[in-house]
């Protein structure tokens, strides 16, 4: 089994930035691929970011210029820098790790951008 754990949420004025951290652990060998996904209140859960263990990343348009995935130092471990953030980024963020194709998810960390 794999455990998935975000952190780094909270509240944030618009323009202001945020960077959140995710970490995997348990059976982590095996792990291809990690990813940041949102899901506003009353909305479907959607792509924000993803990045490969060889550093591919890929993200939203919606976020394109102001996020940024990045990977640390040890392979189960993902962050994302958010900057210039406004009311729409308001949603609960999870993390997903991917391992010999299947998902793991974690509980979420709550990003909440108001004045």
């Amino acid at each position: 089994q794999v455990q998935v754990v975000e952190s780094g949420g909270g509240l944030v004025q618009p323009g202001g930035s945020l960077r959140l951290s995710c970490a995997a652990s348990g059976s982590i060998f095996g792990i291809n691929g990690m990813g940041w996904y949102r899901q506003a209140p009353g909305k479907e859960r959607e792509l924000v970011a993803t990045i490969t263990t060889g550093g591919s990343t890929d993200c939203a348009d919606s976020v394109k210029g102001r996020f940024t995935i990045s990977g640390g130092n040890a392979k189960n471990t993902v962050y994302l820098q958010m900057n210039s953030l406004n009311a729409e980024d308001t949603a609960v963020y999870y993390c997903r790790a991917t391992k010999w194709g299947r998902d793991y998810w974690g509980k979420g960390t709550l990003v909440t951008v108001s004045s």
